[in-house]
């Protein structure tokens, strides 16, 4: 028998958060690279990252590539940078002892900046140590099906200005492999599982962006501009993770809509979401009042959208547990949804690391088994309902076993005291069964006002 929700004076929680980000120590990133090229069989390992594909390069020396490409070159005695003219003067955000041959490509600078006096890509790949017969592992940002291929080399989803190089270099396109599930895998990759000084700088991201998104709420009001309403929100120059995203009206469901100046009217739908490395947070629902009137286009939408919807989310939350196959949330999350009016238009659930989605081990038929050290992301997106309807509420959970949660507590007690605090206000205030390893890194979690002029009012269990 299902149990019956109803909207309650929960009380949106305190917004709260770390002021300084945690770091990660130099002796993490040498664990890191050393475990990268112990599970390549390959004589090299190269990274690739840009702008948007950052996410491995910052994971193995916290350098994230801005305006330009880069090339992470590492091999079992050397290792080496190949950055372009405005990332080499960024160097210093690498860890003090963790050290890199670093070498200027203005290849990889912007167009129209002077080449003269510096190598080639090939020359600098070459200068590295890769040479004739030498094997190469790319790590790209994507690692592809062999259904999603039919090509005569390997797929690498990477540049090809630089591995038709490696190619050209080892001599043998063969000699080229991709390396990328290696730190993606949902199952085993390195990414995959975050320590806890990841989890700790995950947690300062996640919490960040869900205060923001309540502040937002707190705030709206008919008349404001959708960029009136993200001005509440103290933004000072944290990396995002994902497009800020704000859409209202009837085409709400236009859901990767930046905030633009359109004005809010009283019963419009809404969605607002924010993204930080580590985590994100999304809420989508009617700017009205509890009990206000609604438009006609609302009618029903309370009980056949917002009230169905948090229950798949809350439910959500209660499969997760340690050992638990992702393919097993999925199923729990498909048959809640059987008889609704609307799916999933994703995956209910997926892996969040400094890019917004890893990889997922909450697919149908997976039995990649939730583990201690993932970071994921509710992500529940309703698909199939009205115009003019919407229902939304992301948000960021860490697994963590008995050891890791015990290190957390030690190392980080002012984290640990808040992710207590919100797994009371889970399991007491909104009625969830939430399990010892969930941990939650949103100061808002499963928190779901669907009446924006009305915040203080959630849904609950009864």
């Amino acid at each position: 028998m299902r149990r019956p929700i109803e909207l309650s004076d929960v009380g949106m929680p305190a917004p709260e958060y770390p002021e300084e980000c945690p770091s990660i120590p130099a002796a993490e990133f040498e664990a890191r690279i050393a475990a990268v090229l112990a599970a390549v069989d390959a004589d090299w390992v190269v990274v690739y990252g840009d702008r948007e594909h950052h996410a491995s390069f910052v994971w193995l020396c916290n350098l994230d590539p801005r305006f330009e490409e880069a090339l992470l070159v590492l091999g079992r005695d050397r290792r080496t940078l190949l950055l372009g003219k405005e990332n080499v003067g960024y160097t210093p955000i690498i860890p003090a002892g963790l050290d890199f041959d670093v070498v200027c490509v203005p290849t990889l600078s912007l167009m129209g900046i002077d080449r003269s006096g510096f190598p080639t890509v090939e020359q600098a790949l070459r200068d590295a140590g890769i040479s004739a017969g030498d094997r190469v592992g790319v790590i790209g940002w994507k690692a592809l099906l062999p259904e999603e291929w039919n090509g005569g080399y390997e797929a690498i989803f990477a540049p090809a200005f630089f591995v038709d190089t490696l190619r050209a270099i080892t001599g043998d396109p063969a000699l080229v492999r991709d390396a990328t599930a290696v730190v993606t895998n949902p199952r085993d990759g390195l990414r995959t599982f975050c320590s806890a000084d990841q989890i700790a700088v995950f947690e300062w991201g996640a919490a960040r962006c869900s205060a923001w998104v309540s502040l937002i709420l707190r705030s709206v009001r008919p008349g404001m501009t959708e960029r009136e309403a993200f001005h509440v929100v103290p933004w000072g120059g944290e990396p995002l993770s994902m497009h800020p995203v704000f859409s209202s009206g009837p085409e709400v469901a236009v859901g990767l809509r930046s905030p633009s100046t359109r004005r809010l009217e009283l019963g419009d739908a809404g969605i607002v979401a924010i993204g930080l490395w580590g985590g994100n947070c999304a809420r989508g629902g009617i700017l009205a009042a509890d009990g206000g009137d609604l438009r006609p286009e609302s009618d029903g939408w309370f009980e056949g959208l917002a009230i169905p919807y948090w229950r798949v989310m809350a439910t959500w939350h209660e499969s997760l547990g340690l050992g638990v196959p992702g393919g097993e949330v999925f199923d729990t999350v498909t048959e809640l949804l059987a008889g609704e009016t609307f799916k999933s238009s994703f995956n209910p659930g997926h892996l969040v690391h400094y890019e917004e989605w890893l990889d997922s081990p909450i697919r149908a038929g997976s039995d990649d088994p939730i583990a201690s050290g993932m970071v994921l992301q509710t992500d529940i997106i309703p698909t199939g309902i009205r115009p003019g309807w919407t229902a939304n509420c992301e948000d960021t959970v860490a697994i963590a076993d008995e050891s890791l949660r015990a290190e957390l507590a030690e190392r980080y007690p002012e984290l640990w005291a808040r992710v207590q605090a919100r797994q009371a206000f889970v399991r007491d205030r909104l009625g969830i069964a939430l399990r010892d390893e969930v941990l939650p890194l949103s100061c808002t979690p499963a928190y779901l006002a669907p009446f924006w002029l009305s915040p203080d009012r959630a849904l609950a269990f009864a």
